[in-house]
């Protein structure tokens, strides 16, 4: 089979699904994606370059909006010259949410595409009214709402759409979730594994932890330390914990930007916290990674006594996925997207969000009691061995495209 991803930033989504086709051999994969250095082995890349960029002093509610129309007519100028050299892809799998997908059906009528749908935007609940501390002015409601408008023409541009959770199925409106398909994401089993023998260094504080012996190490990873994923509560948490559990040490991944929401009115939200709860922290013992190379990443989580997953009702993060399958005694919000993975008590526990004395209690329980979380640990395995297999995730992605074009992959 001929298959095109599209995705502005390659490989997103589908870098397991890719390698899978790739490993089986016999397939022709071609990846529509803004420049970057990121390779993958026989798939065959085709950049696009945005024509324009946004026009200055446009209507604030239109800014993602004509964003997403630059990158949708760049993505369909770029496929068009590939058209016109004869590429008939069988199947078209891309990203709906930054525009690039909604041309394609114009160039390949005939083809199907398989749109990836992440989250629709509500003005009231879910994210926007979820955390007191930020609340969102009134005018920035409508812009919210209006962010749908490239989901909305992506629903009707699509053969069918994908989501990986069942909350961020349910986040679309009733009509739409039929033509949406859920697929969960799955995780790397047999890298993500519990690892006894496992040890992270981190260069620049000059520690070295061990899954089996010395100092504990208390775990906590975002793409960027920011509200939307805990960072402020987990901030907050933390003179307890140190307090009641003196043989710990705290590693923090994640870096000084914003992916979601509202960025800090002055400097880094990690600055920002910091300040707030000042001398309070002991800084001897707790320590900024900042972005790690993905082997580290891993090693990490095997060597995690304690791991902290904080959410909004938002898109839930892979790190989770993999903190399951690594065996991680987890300590997780008690937020929709998180108790699609966690049971209270059963693989892990769940704390309000925006409780920062719970967390705290939660986290030093799980460190006193060492058969709890042995107990909890064996469980999270259960649960990804169970639920997020990778070999599930692929089989269910090449049924998904063997249902759509009546070829099989």
């Amino acid at each position: 089979m001929r298959f095109l991803f599209v995705h502005q930033n390659c490989p997103g989504q589908y870098v397991h699904y890719l390698r899978h086709l790739l490993a089986r051999g016999g397939h022709e994969v071609f990846f529509l994606t803004a420049p970057n250095g990121n390779e993958i082995p026989g798939l065959r890349k085709v950049n696009y370059l945005p024509q324009a960029a946004s026009t200055p002093g446009i209507h604030p509610d239109a800014v993602d909006f004509e964003s997403g129309m630059i990158r949708a007519r760049s993505a369909h100028d770029r496929a068009l010259q590939l058209a016109g050299m004869g590429m008939r892809p069988d199947v078209i799998i891309g990203h709906n949410g930054w525009g690039e997908m909604l041309h394609m059906r114009d160039i390949w009528p005939q083809t199907p595409t398989i749109a990836y749908f992440e989250f629709f935007y509500q003005s009231h609940g879910l994210d926007v009214d979820f955390d007191p501390e930020f609340p969102m002015a009134p005018e920035k409601r409508a812009q919210v709402r209006v962010k749908n408008a490239i989901n909305l023409l992506g629903l009707e541009a699509t053969t069918i759409g994908q989501t990986p959770t069942y909350f961020q199925r349910a986040t679309y409106p009733a009509w739409a979730q039929d033509k949406i398909e859920m697929i969960p994401e799955g995780a790397a089993l047999e890298m993500f594994r519990p690892d006894r023998a496992a040890s992270f260094a981190l260069p620049a504080a000059r520690r070295r932890w061990r899954a089996s012996s010395g100092r504990r190490l208390l775990t906590f990873v975002a793409r960027n330390l920011e509200p939307y994923r805990g960072f402020h509560v987990m901030l907050r948490a933390l003179p307890a914990i140190l307090a009641a559990t003196p043989d710990l040490d705290v590693v923090l991944v994640g870096s000084d930007g914003v992916s979601y929401g509202a960025a800090c009115p002055s400097g880094s939200w990690k600055a920002h916290f910091l300040a707030e709860v000042g001398p309070r922290l002991d800084l001897r013992r707790v320590f900024f990674a900042g972005h790690l190379e993905y082997g580290e990443y891993r090693r990490l989580l095997q060597v995690s006594a304690a791991h902290v997953y904080l959410t909004y009702p938002f898109v839930a993060s892979w790190s989770l996925r993999e903190a399951l399958a690594t065996g991680c005694a987890i300590i997780g919000s008690d937020t929709e997207p998180v108790r699609e993975f966690i049971t209270h008590e059963q693989n892990g526990l769940l704390v309000p969000f925006h409780d920062a004395a719970a967390l705290a209690e939660a986290v030093t329980r799980m460190l006193a009691d060492a058969a709890l979380a042995e107990r909890l640990r064996a469980a999270a395995r259960d649960f990804a061995a169970a639920h997020l297999d990778l070999a599930q995730h692929l089989a269910a992605m090449d049924g998904l495209v063997a249902r759509v074009t009546g070829m099989q992959p």
